[in-house]
């Protein structure tokens, strides 16, 4: 079997890799996540590639994580969008994560008796315990300001007159801290996911390398993509 990054090279999957990953890869089974964002009781064909990713991963013998976003979906992702989304109620956020769930198990082996089994995570299980105060005291004080106007996904917004409500503005905060709490508590140490998360990624790694000093990792893949260029969604 070929190592990993050899297969997904080969298929044109990696756009942007952190340097060290393909080492991590080769040292041990490698724990690693995406994020699937539920705004919708069904994944579109956008999720595609993330899922491949967590197909060939798994193939290659690391285990794959599909965190599916119970409370970042609450929160709503600004990366490659023009305007802020409605948000969503906490029941239908329920019944969507349920929906994509239910795919993502024809996908990837879930079988626990495998050391390599596929885990299906909703970082609503951990952020419910969390509240607003601890949050910004524990976590906030690791993130400057201008490290996070520094962001494509802010810069956009700001530059293109739409504005960006505070709310938004602290998602890649929010996300960030599920690679902290999966590499505290799964030992996660690669996160994965589309182009447009690579500035989320990275904020993950930095503030999990910031708060315990942890060895982790980002690779991104190309977008799915429309005639006129625009991210399939």
């Amino acid at each position: 079997m070929q190592p990993l990054l050899t297969e997904l090279q080969w298929r044109g999957m990696i756009q942007d890799i952190m340097p060290g990953t393909k080492e991590q890869l080769e040292k041990e089974m490698t724990t690693a996540y995406i994020g699937f964002d539920p705004t919708a009781d069904s994944l579109h064909i956008g999720s595609l590639v993330p899922i491949i990713l967590l197909v060939h991963l798994q193939k290659a013998g690391h285990k794959p994580i599909a965190l599916v976003g119970g409370a970042t979906g609450m929160v709503g992702d600004p990366s490659g969008k023009s305007e802020e989304r409605n948000l969503l109620s906490e029941e239908v956020l329920n019944l969507n994560v349920a929906g994509v769930k239910a795919q993502l198990e024809k996908f990837l082996d879930f079988d626990q008796s495998k050391s390599n089994a596929a885990e299906m995570v909703n970082n609503y299980d951990w952020f419910k315990e969390i509240s607003f105060l601890d949050f910004i005291r524990d976590t906030g004080k690791h993130i400057t300001v201008n490290y996070m106007m520094s962001k494509d996904s802010v810069k956009k917004r700001l530059e293109g007159g739409t504005g960006m409500s505070f709310t938004e503005f602290t998602y890649q905060l929010v996300q960030g801290y599920d690679f902290y709490w999966l590499h505290t508590h799964k030992n996660c140490k690669l996160q994965m996911g589309g182009s447009d998360q690579w500035g989320n990624i990275v904020n993950g790694v930095d503030l999990t390398r910031r708060v315990i000093g942890g060895e982790v990792f980002g690779l991104t893949s190309p977008l799915l993509a429309m005639s006129d260029g625009r991210k399939m969604g």
